[in-house]
């Protein structure tokens, strides 16, 4: 979702004549902005519900925790990549592209 958000915040740059190297980085901040919110909110409310299976104490814990903590390892590592590779990745390849129109 967050390269829809990407490719649409620049399309609509080009759209209006802005296809300068600043206004590509403009354009990726303008649309990851547009992710932080509905990223954070996601990751809280998982990570929210998995925190009492993390620290919970009873009947069937022991696998409940084995089973939870990879998804917990994997909520705090999938919005960094989002969030921070993704639109550094796009960055690179639009300049690259760039170069070779």
């Amino acid at each position: 979702i967050m390269l829809l958000y990407l490719k649409q915040a620049w399309e609509s740059r080009v759209r209006a004549g802005n296809d300068t190297q600043e206004d590509l980085l403009y354009a990726i901040r303008e649309g990851a902005v547009l992710r932080v919110r509905p990223k954070a909110m996601t990751v809280a409310v998982i990570i929210a519900g998995l925190v009492p299976i993390m620290f919970g104490a009873g009947t069937g814990s022991e696998v409940m925790q084995r089973i939870a903590a990879p998804m917990v390892g994997g909520m705090i590592t999938a919005p960094l990549l989002s969030m921070f590779v993704v639109p550094a990745v796009y960055l690179i390849l639009r300049r690259q592209q760039a170069k070779s129109d």
